[in-house]
């Protein structure tokens, strides 16, 4: 019996050296992913600077929405960046980046802030990403209000 337990020992201690630097050898690959992992989901530092950094509107055509429940927003667009409109949302102006859509609708987001803005040709709508919420729908500019108005006007005199 001591023989037996001794030899039994000695299988698992040659067990341990055996089997040793091949975990060894994968806890080292496993945290490698793991750093890689957390390096690819972290967003660069320049992204990020972007975002949180006031734009210059200085030499941007404009466009004020109307919204309802008394809402307003300025949105700032550069034709040379067609990549980024700037928001100015309760006396603060945001950068905004374009995401693209399978829809064609315009969606910018920051998600430093976490706003989302979809333009489609009838109205706008910003969203909070964060909370979940709509802050502002129907959200139109003048142009956009004197075409709904003409367009409704015309058809009220072919109904007639």
């Amino acid at each position: 019996m001591n023989t037996l337990s001794l030899r039994i020992a000695g299988l698992v201690f040659a067990g341990s050296f055996i089997f040793s630097p091949m975990t060894a050898q994968a806890e080292i690959a496993k945290n490698k992913a793991k750093v890689s992992s957390k390096a690819s989901k972290t967003p660069t530092h320049s992204a990020k600077d972007e975002e949180e950094a006031e734009p210059d509107v200085q030499l941007h055509a404009s466009a004020d929405y109307k919204c309802e429940l008394g809402n307003s927003l300025t949105m700032y667009s550069n034709a040379d960046d067609p990549q980024h409109i700037a928001m100015r949302w309760k006396k603060r102006l945001y950068r905004m980046s374009r995401v693209e859509t399978t829809t064609g609708a315009h969606r910018f987001e920051n998600t430093k802030a976490g706003f989302i803005w979809i333009g489609i040709p009838a109205k706008g709508l910003l969203l909070d990403s964060r909370k979940g919420l709509q802050l502002a729908n129907e959200c139109k500019t003048a142009q956009q209000v004197l075409a709904e108005s003409s367009a409704s006007t015309d058809s009220a005199v072919q109904t007639k």
